[in-house]
């Protein structure tokens, strides 16, 4: 599966790169020189990604059979309350080969649905309880708050009902988490998101559903970016069937499916997870202190063992094949690229792009699991979060590149929340602003977005929480007349508007976002006496039509049908003028014209810009009082366009009142 030859002049389109073009060739022979290592010259990758299938515990042919690759291990018994928790051995497993794989085989009555197990693992000089890496379901008791496998092999197992294809459609997705996705204090279920929040998004408009912490973690608090269990799906919020029927009914919404993928590192347990699984830190991982994530108090994964490559490959495949998972979000990607994890150097130069800081062989995973999973699933969706901006990453693999469909636009929210924090209204840059909404390499796709989980965790704060601040406690009712509250509903409003509408690919929100959910995010921890008070979301400020938070989900829901009408994913749009000393900024895109008057207090009346000749309605009023607005704009008029002749040349202008922090959407007719 060699790629194209690259284009030595201007690799990937971008002539900066010329200088490097012979170590982008070289990662390429590296990426293809991997595989075969892994394959052999006749071997296929998606076969080898199928790990899963033989590793871990299995029911077939009226037997169970564990298998487990433990090289350093002298000794492994398989223990569990079937057998009271002690070694024997009619359970102890048999080395079958010098790569350190185990094997067991027992009857179809040693064991039942439901039952927990652990490994009792021996190694020179140690020993320790152990959960099988490759574990399908791992539960935590309530009372010991130990965690232990579960075996899982119920009478019935799901059946699907919706065959599901991600459409062809620009991607509006909107990043959630079953666990904080209800009201009340605790922690939510597969079931009650399916239930209760699923029909909130699609009526919301969103295609997409990003799910995150999907893969199961012992500590709530991390968000689910500390992964134990990698094959196991997160029991805290239900059996495997449950999520099984999250997803088909998303399916039968017509929504898609992908989740946070977390191969950048993994937690330190040892107990719970893969630390120290053989009794050596470097079975999966890097030994020394390469192998611990400064930051992040995590394990950092070896790239470089063909092991670890079949662990990680099996992982996504598993995803797709058990639970049909619609695509993943790839986290953390630029602590995995660098040997300094990202942690320094400001990526202001290509150089540090190609340098021995690279790490290569993370660089060749990751072209290879986008090999796997686009071979699987041609209408997966793959999103790599890098902040460095790694050239290629987003580019096809066809063309050279690792193949990821999109990366996400991190330097977008830094722009919102630095103008929003650091700058005057008065002294916001049109140019600046637009750049940033478009700043990306022409072969890679981009995720544009306002503000995702990130910006909102403690420590930091939503933007309709930078933008009104303590007003929200007191001053959210419709007929309350607070300038703080009308400025930022105003720019909430804007960001989002302008942001879609210049979006060339794809569009994320998170959840509660698009109704301006008040405060932080915080999960219950010991700095917060294990409080779930910010670990949930508010629905019924969304829900109370007095209040503006109903204003604003209108709004977005409007939004989302005018990108959903307008085939965003055929179009690009157009820049017609970005004035910096007026605060305008206009643009069409998809036969839509917008329009945005930025300036906190100057509106203007009989604004003249040039469009395409003919009549135009208005589509979309950011101002008008369904959304929270101040009304200053008729509603369903019609704009006729004006001949001007101007040095001789003929043209047609739209004549507009662009109210002070407002923007307006015509729409041609035709």
């Amino acid at each position: 599966m060699s790629p194209n030859k690259l284009n030595y002049n201007a690799p990937w389109g971008d002539c900066w790169l010329q200088p490097f073009s012979g170590h982008i060739e070289w990662r390429m022979q590296h990426a293809d020189h991997t595989q075969t290592r892994l394959t052999g010259d006749t071997g296929s990758l998606t076969d080898f990604a199928s790990g899963h299938e033989y590793f871990g515990l299995h029911l077939r042919n009226e037997k169970w059979r564990l298998a487990e690759w433990a090289p350093n291990a002298t000794a492994i018994h398989l223990i569990g309350d079937f057998n009271n928790w002690e070694r024997s051995n009619d359970f102890a497993m048999q080395r079958c080969n010098a790569a350190g794989t185990w094997v067991l085989e027992l009857p179809l009555q040693a064991l039942r649905h439901g039952q927990h197990y652990k490994l009792y693992m021996e190694w020179p000089g140690g020993h320790g309880e152990r959960i099988p890496a490759y574990a399908r379901r791992v539960v935590q008791d309530n009372n010991t708050k130990m965690f232990t496998a579960q075996v899982w092999q119920p009478e019935e197992h799901y059946a699907w009902r919706n065959n599901f294809v991600r459409p062809d459609v620009f991607p509006l997705i909107y990043e959630t988490h079953a666990g904080m996705a209800q009201e009340r204090e605790g922690v939510g279920s597969y079931n009650e998101f399916r239930e209760f929040t699923l029909p909130r998004i699609a009526r919301a408009g969103y295609n997409t559903i990003q799910l995150m912490a999907l893969m199961e973690h012992p500590y709530y608090g991390s968000f689910g970016y500390h992964v134990s269990n990698f094959f196991a799906a997160s029991s805290r919020f239900g059996t495997p069937e449950e999520l099984k029927a999250l997803i088909d009914a998303a399916h039968g919404m017509g929504i898609a499916v992908i989740m946070d993928m977390v191969h950048s590192h993994a937690v330190k347990n040892e107990n719970e997870g893969l630390g120290r699984f053989d009794g050596t830190r470097y079975q999966y991982f890097h030994d020394g202190p390469r192998g611990e994530h400064p930051a992040w108090d995590s394990l950092c994964f070896n790239y470089a063992k063909p092991e670890v490559l079949h662990f990680l490959l099996s992982n996504c495949r598993f995803w797709l094949d058990e639970y049909r998972i619609d695509g993943f979000r790839f986290d953390g990607i630029t602590s995995m690229l660098y040997t300094h994890h990202g942690l320094g150097p400001g990526f202001n130069s290509y150089e540090d792009y190609f340098n021995h800081n690279v790490d290569e062989d993370a660089l060749a995973y990751l072209t290879l699991a986008n090999r796997v999973i686009h071979s699987l699933r041609p209408d997966a969706m793959t999103i790599a979060e890098d902040v460095s901006g790694m050239p290629g990453l987003a580019a096809p693999l066809e063309a050279g590149g690792c193949g990821f469909d999109y990366r996400l636009a991190m330097g977008i929210p830094d722009l919102w929340f630095k103008l929003a924090n650091d700058v005057r209204d008065e002294d916001w840059s049109m140019q600046k602003i637009w750049h940033e909404l478009n700043n990306r390499r022409v072969e890679e796709q981009t995720v544009s977005y306002v503000e995702s989980h990130d910006q909102a965790l403690v420590g930091g704060k939503s933007m309709i929480f930078e933008l009104i601040d303590a007003a929200m406690y007191d001053a959210m009712r419709k007929d309350d007349r607070n300038l703080q509250v009308a400025r930022g509903i105003a720019l909430h409003k804007m960001m989002r508007l302008v942001t879609v509408g210049a979006a060339a690919h794809a569009y994320l929100n998170f959840m509660g976002n698009e109704f301006g959910h008040p405060e932080w995010i915080d999960f219950p921890r010991e700095g917060n006496n294990w409080s779930y008070h910010y670990a949930r979301r508010l629905w019924s400020l969304l829900d109370n039509n007095e209040l503006l938070y109903h204003c604003l989900a209108d709004f977005d829901r409007a939004m989302t049908a005018l990108v959903n009408r307008g085939k965003w994913q055929e179009t690009s749009p157009k820049l017609l003028k970005v004035d910096n000393a007026d605060k305008v900024l206009a643009f069409e895109r998809a036969g839509f014209f917008f329009f945005f008057n930025f300036h906190p207090d100057k509106s203007y009346t009989d604004y003249a810009q040039e469009v395409l000749p003919g009549c135009y309605k208005l589509a979309l009023d950011c101002d008008s009082p369904e959304f929270g607005g101040h009304g200053r704009i008729e509603p369903e008029q019609l704009y006729h366009t004006i001949p001007h002749v101007e040095s001789n040349t003929l043209k047609h202008c739209a004549h507009l009142y662009l109210p002070s922090r407002s923007a307006v959407v015509l729409e041609r007719q035709l």
